[in-house]
């Protein structure tokens, strides 16, 4: 019979063969892969670029924090079955950051994000983002405990945030110039 440490210590050495063999896995079992402008086939995410407009008739921009660092950016994640980039964009702000609203069918740009996979180390995504024009902000949401979330000017957003290539997608942000569809998707 194994004492209680060493049942724990053969759990926690099963628990690494077992990451370890997770990280020889290829990425494609995981994720959908899309083709960047350049022509490079990544791994991609969606992302909303949530917005409004403020009483003055400018557009401001819905920033969450991660919920590791704490950093600014926006909401975004995983592609969905039966769920175009668009649709599980739209599902991730309201899941994140607790909006939903009009999301635009077509991404308003696309970003590299360099993310700390748990199981594949680091990895470089494909983000492709979309606006989504926000009709409706809860006051309760899935992920409240574990971020806060900021309306700034597409100005003062750009400048919180960390990621070498949000703040230019976020500055050329134009709400009035979008093609909308009808959501929610969720």
């Amino acid at each position: 019979m194994m004492s209680p440490s060493m049942n724990r210590a053969a759990l926690l050495g099963e628990a690494k063969r077992l990451v370890a063999a997770l990280r020889r896995m290829p990425l494609a079992l995981f994720a959908r892969f899309e083709r960047a402008r350049d022509g490079t086939r990544m791994p991609v995410q969606a992302a909303a670029l949530p917005w409004r407009r403020n009483r003055s008739g400018g557009d401001e921009v819905l920033l969450i924090t991660s919920r590791r660092s704490g950093k600014w950016l926006v909401p975004k994640g995983w592609p969905m079955r039966g769920k175009s980039l668009a649709q599980a964009a739209e599902i991730e702000a309201y899941q994140e950051a607790g909006v939903r609203g009009l999301i635009s069918p077509q991404p308003s740009g696309e970003l590299r994000w360099l993310k700390q996979h748990w199981t594949f180390g680091a990895v470089w995504f494909l983000v492709r983002i979309y606006p989504l024009e926000v009709a409706e902000e809860r006051d309760v949401w899935r992920e409240q405990a574990q971020r806060r979330r900021r309306w700034l000017s597409p100005e003062e957003a750009a400048d919180v945030v960390e990621s070498p290539e949000l703040p230019a997608s976020i500055r050329q942000f134009r709400g009035h110039q979008l093609r909308r569809i009808r959501g929610p998707a969720c």
